[in-house]
């Protein structure tokens, strides 16, 4: 089952639980607009090479479409399309007056000059343009991009277009970005984790383990460590470290460090070495997927022990595996809920270029909280109206928003 097959697969079993209107489903079950491009770079050593680029985008009825856009060499229009999808759903799940979109190239970054990457990065802007702007659609950071390639993307469209700041976000904050924006999407899950915690009566569950280590994953470890959590293993693509005594704030230090140096947790000494599938069997409370989407498929679902799961990752959790985790009791604070910080700071980011006026981190995270927590209520409300799982409240939390919009403007 493809990623998009996934994900129809579970707005499909939302809408027929709800009992959304075939109208609905049928505008929604297909994106707006699909764009494909060429991105032809000579490279520093004089040859061409031709790169793939997406942008898509699923549905405008809310707002601007909002979504990343990732360089990844497994970049396809597949994943695209499904990333899109639930880019409408989470904006909707939160509130903000945002669509869904998502894009990328397919190319792998870690062969790349910062030269190279930097031409990429204009000229796929460049390409995609024609159906970017602050009110048709913004892009974001995602996997393998970030606040420089941002500015390169703001820059080239003000050569095209108009010399506004806000045609895409997570940009620097000396270049209009928001504070909080890189820390927003762990912030925000752990804001989720905390106030779910305190609802279930579960705020002696301490133990955590974080697979990928990335800017979710990194930031959900020093935060958490903060806040009173054992954090006892992180791991990323090359494998795992764990300490039964958890890491301390400058062990992680340490961790981010050799992360950043070597690209690996694992030349972090002081801990014992694991692979990411043993990871995964780790005996802990909370088990944070910030890596890839499918890490957790119908094979090792079982081996999960964990008592509650965090998807600061996009479709970490595949369908079926959803099932075994559920049949487990397993409690599942949902992507679409759950990571749902990163576009909501930025959305606060498109608030504040438009009024050119930028909030301090104080306010911006108190927007953050209360925004994340009260999803969370509708989605618990809404779990106890269908006693049904948190992932299904919340997309049932989400259509029926967008259900509503699409009636107002007499789509339906």
């Amino acid at each position: 089952m493809s990623l998009f097959q996934q994900t129809l697969r579970q707005f499909q079993n939302a809408a027929q639980k709800m009992k959304l209107s075939d109208n609905a489903r049928k505008i929604l079950e297909k994106p707006e607009k699909i764009l494909q491009v060429s991105i032809p770079i000579k490279m520093d050593d004089g040859r061409i090479e031709n790169f793939s680029g997406y942008r898509v985008q699923h549905s405008t009825v809310r707002g601007p479409a909002k979504g990343g856009i990732r360089f990844a060499s497994n970049v396809d229009m597949d994943e695209v399309n499904a990333l899109a999808m639930w880019m409408t759903i989470k904006c909707s799940v939160v509130g903000i007056p945002l669509g869904g979109g998502k894009g990328g190239v397919t190319v792998d970054t870690k062969k790349l000059s910062v030269r190279e990457i930097e031409k990429i990065s204009r000229q796929y802007f460049r390409a995609v343009s024609p159906i970017l702007g602050p009110k048709k659609d913004v892009p974001a950071p995602d996997m393998y991009t970030n606040p420089q390639i941002m500015s390169y993307f703001a820059d080239e469209f003000s050569q095209i277009a108009e010399n506004f700041l806000g045609v895409v976000t997570g940009k620097p904050v000396e270049f209009g970005g928001s504070v909080g924006r890189n820390e927003a999407t762990a912030r925000g899950g752990v804001y989720v984790l905390q106030k779910f915690l305190e609802i279930k009566e579960q705020t002696n569950l301490k133990k955590v383990v974080i697979q990928g280590f990335g800017n979710a994953g990194m930031h959900a470890a020093t935060i958490l460590e903060k806040e009173g959590f054992q954090i006892l293993a992180v791991s990323d693509s090359s494998g795992g470290i764990f300490s039964e005594n958890g890491f301390n704030a400058d062990d992680l230090e340490k961790i981010i460090d050799s992360k950043k140096k070597f690209g690996s947790v694992q030349n972090f000494e002081n801990a014992k070495k694991i692979s990411n599938e043993d990871l995964l069997k780790l005996d802990c409370d909370i088990l944070i997927l910030a890596a890839r989407e499918n890490e957790v498929t119908e094979k090792n679902a079982e081996a999960v022990s964990s008592k509650i799961i965090l998807e600061l990752a996009n479709g970490p959790v595949t369908p079926d595996a959803d099932q075994i985790l559920i049949n487990k009791n397993i409690a599942i604070l949902p992507d679409i809920l759950a990571n749902a910080g990163g576009v909501t700071v930025s959305y606060f980011e498109m608030v504040q270029n438009q009024i050119n006026f930028y909030w301090s981190e104080q306010e911006v995270q108190k927007r953050l909280k209360e925004i994340m927590k009260k999803s969370l209520l509708e989605i618990l409300e809404i779990q106890k109206e269908f006693s049904n799982d948190m992932r299904e409240s919340a997309f049932i939390s989400a259509l029926r928003r967008i259900e509503k919009v699409l009636q107002l403007r007499g789509k339906i």
